[in-house]
């Protein structure tokens, strides 16, 4: 039987705060205290990465509080080969956006639910995101909005890049950074309490 325990989110993403708190989910927050290896970019496919990113910010969050569950997240963009998270700088941005303009691509989150009792879930959760081409003027002006940084592909849907978007399949909210509907069944999975107070299935 798992036991339970109040969930700490680790992370400092004001998106995943916010998508979080609005399925009813009672929690604190505390950010990663060590930067994620970038060597790992070229080691792992995208899922894979996303999913040890995530484990990576939720096991430096266990250390501090070792006594709750830890939710960590990190996003991942997939498109032709390449995998993309969040731009150094307006000119990578730059580079992402226009690598992106006119295709097909994934955004791939990874989730890692860790508990004081040493039990752990790791998942991931995949959308696809069509973007029609972008003219050289209208990545201009969206990279001097700053929407782009701290972006994993250099673009937040849920602002003002959603004109750039023609379709959407699969999870909205990954592509915002936490597929809230993936998080729901982990935490049902491991017996924590579902956003309307009821008890999940302990496993």
């Amino acid at each position: 039987m798992v036991q339970t325990s109040r969930l700490v989110l680790a992370s400092s993403s004001p998106r995943r705060r916010q998508l979080l708190a609005e399925a009813g989910y009672e929690f604190s927050v505390v950010s990663p205290p060590i930067e994620e290896p970038a060597q790992w970019r070229e080691t792992v496919s995208p899922a894979g990465l996303a999913e040890a990113l995530a484990y990576f910010k939720a096991r430096c969050v266990a250390e501090i509080e070792p006594a709750a569950s830890i939710l960590g997240a990190d996003t991942v963009v997939a498109a032709g080969g390449r995998l993309m998270g969040k731009p150094d700088g307006r000119r990578q941005a730059e580079r992402m956006l226009g690598e992106l303009s006119g295709t097909r691509h994934a955004v791939i989150t990874g989730v890692a639910l860790l508990g004081p009792d040493g039990w752990r879930r790791i998942d991931s959760d995949v959308t696809y995101v069509t973007m029609r081409p972008m003219r050289p003027a209208e990545i201009e002006d969206y990279l001097a909005s700053g929407e782009w940084i701290g972006k994993a592909g250099a673009y937040a849907i849920q602002e003002t890049a959603d004109r750039f978007v023609e379709r959407i399949e699969g999870s909205f909210t990954n592509i915002v950074g936490l597929p809230i509907e993936l998080v729901g069944r982990m935490v049902e999975q491991i017996g924590g309490p579902r956003p309307d107070g009821t008890p999940g299935i302990a496993c």
